[in-house]
């Protein structure tokens, strides 16, 4: 495929550190987040004040400033440097903690049983071996503690012509394009598209209880932001947003 990474460098944290300041400022109203996914991963998340919660993948933290003015304990982490300083000045002043990390590695500076509550919102797409991460997860939770996370529907990257290419369904594969959702340039990120059994499996064999899977709709809000897109989420959904308990 063109366009790869250097060996080594997580696809993440390339396309990322090229617009992580314009995804700052554009992902906590634009509707695909605010008014779709995000509102839907919150509810799944339930109720945080006094818990200690981990944002895996926090960007620029959006949810930790959210779960922070709820009254939880943060700690994020994120792949992009530019990210984590993003979501350290988001979050001044509140009861939240930052610092680099890579999902795809151990999160060895975190005890076991540390959190409450993980949350991981649309960052699953990045990693090759789910398992793995989930392993990490339920180390990192206490029994009874809950995991949401979000990432692309199945389907509709199956659906998605770019996406699919020749592939097939039921084999994860790598595939780039081009975000036109977040100024120009238009930075080119690269994810895993991978068959539902694939994620709900790795989460089972990782220890998990599967509890909740929702396909989510738009806020009625998103019709006056964009009718086009609240037409087109409100007939099929592009996330799936998924509550386990350890």
């Amino acid at each position: 495929m063109t366009d790869q990474p250097p060996f080594g460098e997580p696809i993440a944290r390339r396309a990322y550190s090229a617009f992580a300041d314009r995804y700052a400022a554009l992902a906590p109203t634009k509707p695909h987040n605010g008014l779709y996914e995000r509102p839907a991963t919150m509810a799944l998340l339930g109720e945080v004040r006094d818990l200690h919660v981990l944002d895996a993948g926090c960007g620029p933290g959006i949810y930790s400033e959210a779960l922070a003015r709820e009254g939880a304990t943060v700690h994020g982490f994120d792949i992009t440097p530019e990210m984590i300083d993003l979501a350290r000045r988001r979050c001044d002043g509140l009861a939240a903690t930052f610092r680099t990390g890579d999902l795809a590695r151990p999160l060895a500076w975190l005890q076991d049983g540390a959190f409450d509550k993980v949350v991981c919102a649309l960052a699953l797409d990045y990693m090759e071996d789910l398992a793995a991460v989930f392993r990490e997860f339920r180390r990192v939770t206490r029994p009874g503690g809950i995991l949401v996370f979000s990432m692309s529907h199945p389907m509709a990257d199956w659906t998605n012509e770019k996406i699919r290419g020749d592939g097939v369904y039921f084999e994860r594969a790598r595939y780039g394009l081009h975000w036109t959702g977040f100024g120009e340039p238009h930075p080119y990120v690269e994810a895993y598209r991978r068959p539902l059994s694939e994620t709900l499996n790795a989460l089972s064999d990782a220890g998990w209880t599967f509890y909740r899977l929702v396909e989510p709709q738009p806020l009625p809000e998103m019709r006056q932001v964009s009718e086009r897109i609240f037409d087109r989420l409100s007939r099929a959904p592009e996330f799936i947003c998924v509550r386990a308990r350890r």
